[in-house]
C-alpha cells in the first residue's frame, strides 16, 4: 500500500493543523507516527476500520484521528499545538509507511 500525507507545515503554539493520508488501498490498521531528529519514532494515534481509536497520552484531549473508509483516507485533527508537537509526522499501516510530512510549531 502506497501512502502519501499533506497537511504539514509551520503554525504558532496553541493553533491547529489537519494532516491527511491518501492510501492507495483499503487498510485495516492506520496510524500516525511521529519523529524528531535523534529520537525514535513515536505513536501518536492509530484506528482500525470501525473507528476504534487509539492516542498517546501526549496528545489525548488535542489531537483526533479520523477515517474516510471509502477513500481509503485518514485524518489527525491536531490542536491546542505545543512546541513539543515539532516533528515529522508518518502514515501507516504497520506494514508500509509514508514519506512525512514536517509540522513545526514555534
Amino acid at each position: 500500500v502506497q501512502l502519501v500525507e499533506s497537511g504539514g507545515g509551520s503554525v504558532q503554539a496553541g493553533g491547529s493543523l489537519r494532516l491527511t493520508c491518501v492510501a492507495s488501498a483499503e487498510a485495516r490498521y492506520m496510524a500516525w507516527f511521529r519523529q524528531t531528529p535523534g529520537s525514535e519514532r513515536e505513536g501518536v494515534a492509530a484506528m482500525d476500520q470501525a473507528g476504534l481509536a487509539t492516542y498517546s497520552d501526549s496528545v489525548k484531549g488535542r489531537f483526533a484521528i479520523s477515517r474516510d473508509n471509502a477513500k481509503n483516507t485518514m485524518y489527525l485533527q491536531m490542536n491546542s499545538l505545543k512546541s513539543e508537537d515539532t516533528a515529522l509526522y508518518y502514515c501507516c499501516t504497520f506494514k508500509d509507511w509514508g514519506q512525512g510530512t514536517q509540522v513545526t510549531v514555534s
